[in-house]
C-alpha cells in the first residue's frame, strides 16, 4: 500500500523540491509514498491572492485567515487525519511517527505569520503537532521533518529495511556511536570490540553504549523508559568502562 501525504502550504515548491531528494525521492520512485501539495493562495477570494489579515484585538504580525483553509478542505479530498503544525501541538516523536506510518495517509497544514485563525483549527483539523520548542518562520520545514521520519519507517523506503529498526529513539534510547575505515584517525582508534568479529559481543557493547549515552545526554528519556531490565544491568556491568569517545591509538 502506498502512503498518501497531502500538504497544504503557501510554499508548495519548497516541499516538492525536497521530496525529490535522497530517501524521500527514492521512496517516491518506488511508490512507497505519494505527495500532493495544495497552495492556500489558490483558495483565496482576496485581491492578489491574499490569505492573511491583522489580528482582532490588536498585536504585531498577521494571521492566516480561516476561509482559504476551509475552502481547500472542501474542494479537495484530503487524506485524514488532517494535522496542523503548531507550537502548541503534541510533541512529534518517533512514537508518533510510527502512529502515522500505520495510516493510509495524512495531511499536514503548514502555518505562517502568527499562526492560524482558531476557527480553522476548530472546524477542520483533527490534531496539532509540534516538532519542538523553537520558532520557525513557517510549517514547511516541520512538515518535511514529519514526512521524512514517517516515510523511512515504511517497508521499501530504505535500502535495508532493518536500518529503521536500529535507530535513535526506537527503544527509547539514543543510538550507539558508529565507526568506519580507517581504524585509526588522528590518533583515535576504533574500539577493539568492533574489530573482534564477535557479533554477539558487538551487540552487547552497542547496547551498553546506547544506555550510557542516553543516561548522560537525555536523562528525560531514561526516566520515561522506567527502571533498567536485569539484562541491561548485566550489559552495563560487563562494559563498565564504556565511553562515548574512542580510545587513543
Amino acid at each position: 500500500m502506498t502512503l498518501r501525504v497531502d500538504v497544504v502550504t503557501l510554499f508548495p515548491e519548497a516541499v516538492n523540491a525536497y521530496a525529490t531528494t535522497s530517501v524521500l525521492g527514492r521512496a517516491r520512485e518506488r511508490e512507497v509514498w505519494e505527495l500532493r501539495t495544495f497552495d492556500l493562495r489558490d483558495a483565496s477570494d482576496e485581491p492578489h491572492r491574499r490569505v492573511d489579515d491583522t489580528p482582532f484585538g490588536g498585536g504585531a504580525g498577521m494571521v492566516l485567515r480561516a476561509e482559504p483553509i476551509l475552502r481547500t478542505v472542501e474542494r479537495h479530498d484530503l487524506a485524514r487525519p488532517l494535522i496542523a503544525l503548531t507550537p502548541s501541538g503534541r510533541v512529534f516523536t518517533q512514537e508518533v511517527a510510527r502512529e502515522l506510518a500505520a495510516h493510509a495517509g495524512f495531511t499536514l497544514l503548514c502555518g505562517r505569520y502568527e499562526g492560524f485563525d482558531q476557527r480553522a483549527l476548530d472546524l477542520v483539523v483533527d490534531e496539532e503537532l509540534s516538532v519542538g520548542d523553537f520558532v520557525l518562520a513557517g510549517g514547511e520545514l516541520a512538515a518535511l521533518c514529519v514526512i521524512e521520519s514517517v516515510v523511512r519507517l515504511l517497508p521499501g523506503a530504505l535500502g535495508n529495511d532493518e536500518s529503521a529498526l536500529e535507530e535513535s529513539f526506537d527503544d527509547g534510547l539514543l543510538e550507539y556511536p558508529h565507526y568506519t575505515k580507517p581504524a585509526l584517525v588522528a590518533g583515535l582508534a576504533v574500539p577493539e570490540v568492533l574489530r573482534s568479529g564477535d557479533h554477539e559481543r558487538v551487540r552487547r557493547w552497542r547496547r551498553a553504549q546506547a544506555l550510557r549515552r542516553t543516561m548522560a545526554r537525555r536523562p528525560d528519556l531514561m526516566a520515561r523508559r522506567g527502571p533498567l531490565s536485569d539484562a541491561d544491568e548485566r550489559i552495563l556491568a560487563e562494559f563498565s568502562e564504556v565511553r562515548d569517545e574512542p580510545p587513543r591509538g
